[in-house]
């Protein structure tokens, strides 16, 4: 098993979440499906909250999906000990783990596609934190 993740989305990234949580599954993690169950209208601070509450209580990786991921990351990054991350391409998702040590990658719907869904997401499972000099950086702005 490679570990538990925790996913969520509103209606705008439904679809991109129901391929995630299958992509995951078959990566061998756990997936943890936050919500929504269905692509209704639905507010996304709910389920960013839903998201990064498990994060950072399980100490573990979320995802979260929305129309364009900008509104994941703004309402996830209010939580203290989140550190979302809205990516566009694999190597924003490399560098947001290795670097910054992301803890919740936020994904755009109506942004990419799921091909490229699936490049940014196994980099950003795939990929470790470097430690050293990012983690001064990262105490200036998120004490630990």
């Amino acid at each position: 098993m490679a570990g538990k993740v925790v996913i969520g989305s509103d209606h705008g990234g439904f679809s991109l979440k129901e391929f995630a949580v299958k992509l995951l599954t078959d990566m061998g993690y756990d997936v943890v499906d936050a919500g929504p169950e269905a692509a209704v209208s639905c507010d996304y601070p709910v389920y960013a909250e839903k998201v990064a509450k498990q994060v950072i209580e399980e100490k573990v990786l979320g995802i979260l999906i929305c129309g364009t991921g900008l509104g994941m990351s703004m309402a996830a990054n209010k939580h203290k000990g989140i550190r979302a991350a809205m990516c566009t391409n694999e190597y924003m998702a490399r560098m947001a783990r290795a670097h910054n040590n992301a803890n919740i990658l936020c994904l755009g719907e109506r942004v990419i596609g799921p091909g490229l869904a699936e490049e940014i997401i196994r980099a950003f499972m795939t990929s470790e934190f470097e430690g050293d000099r990012h983690l001064r950086r990262i105490n200036l702005f998120d004490p630990q």
